[in-house]
């Protein structure tokens, strides 16, 4: 009644293809669109942090010079 399997021809290890890999050179091209983009819009505005950072600098010594005394 019952059927006996067939013996596997071809053995794998894993049910999906072998990964071949290769450059992705696509990838890379986006990664250095994104970063050009970025630089783009983020150095503009590299002044006004600066001024940002000095005033909250200037600020702090002043405050612990007045809370000195």
């Amino acid at each position: 009644m019952s059927v006996a399997p067939e013996p596997a021809k071809r053995v794998l290890r894993t049910v999906t293809p072998p990964y071949r890999s290769r450059p992705d050179a696509e990838m890379t091209t986006v990664g250095w669109m994104v970063f050009l983009g970025l630089l783009a819009v983020l150095v503009p505005l590299l002044p006004f942090v600066l001024v940002v950072w000095l005033i909250s600098k200037v600020a702090d010594f002043v405050s612990g010079q007045v809370g000195g005394e």
